[in-house]
C-alpha cells in the first residue's frame, strides 16, 4: 500500500491511523510555507502574524460567543487553537464549516500559557482522501 492508501485504510476503518499522524507527510512542504508546528506556538511572541495547519479535531460555536467560532487542529507536533470571528467566518463559511485539513493565517495570542491564533484568512487543503472526522458543534 501508498502512504495515502494507508491512512485512507486506516481512517475508514478505525477513525484514525495507526502510523505517523497525516500532516507529518506533509510537514517539508509546510515548513516551506512558513506553517508553524503546534508544537513551537508556545515559543512565539504575543501579536505575532503567523500560520497553523492541520487536521480540523473540533469546531465550536457557543451561543456565548457572539458569533465567534473556535478550532482545533492537529498536526503531528500536536494541537493549536484558532479563533475565527463572525467576519471572517461569514466570508470563508464553507471552508470552516466542511474542510478537512485546513491553512491559517492569523494573529497568535500568547497570553498565560494560553496560545490562540486569531485566524485573519482561512484555506482548505487538500492533502489526503482519508476521510477525518471532527467534532463539530458540540
Amino acid at each position: 500500500m501508498t502512504t495515502e492508501e494507508r491512512l485512507v485504510a486506516d481512517f475508514e476503518s478505525t477513525g484514525l491511523t495507526v502510523g505517523p499522524q497525516l500532516m507529518a507527510y506533509h510537514r517539508a512542504e509546510m515548513n516551506s510555507y512558513g506553517v508553524i508546528p503546534a508544537a513551537e506556538l508556545g515559543d512565539l511572541p504575543d501579536g505575532i502574524y503567523t500560520r497553523i495547519a492541520g487536521v480540523v479535531i473540533a469546531r465550536q460555536r457557543p451561543g456565548t460567543a457572539a458569533g465567534f467560532i473556535f478550532l482545533s487542529l492537529e498536526d503531528e507536533t500536536g494541537v493549536s487553537r484558532a479563533i475565527v470571528n463572525p467576519q471572517v467566518y461569514e466570508r470563508n463559511r464553507v471552508a470552516i464549516t466542511r474542510g478537512k485539513i485546513l491553512w491559517l493565517d492569523g494573529t497568535l495570542q500568547n497570553r498565560d500559557n494560553v496560545v490562540t491564533l486569531r485566524a485573519s484568512a482561512v484555506h482548505v487543503l487538500n492533502l489526503s482522501e482519508a476521510e477525518t472526522r471532527s467534532h463539530d458543534f458540540h
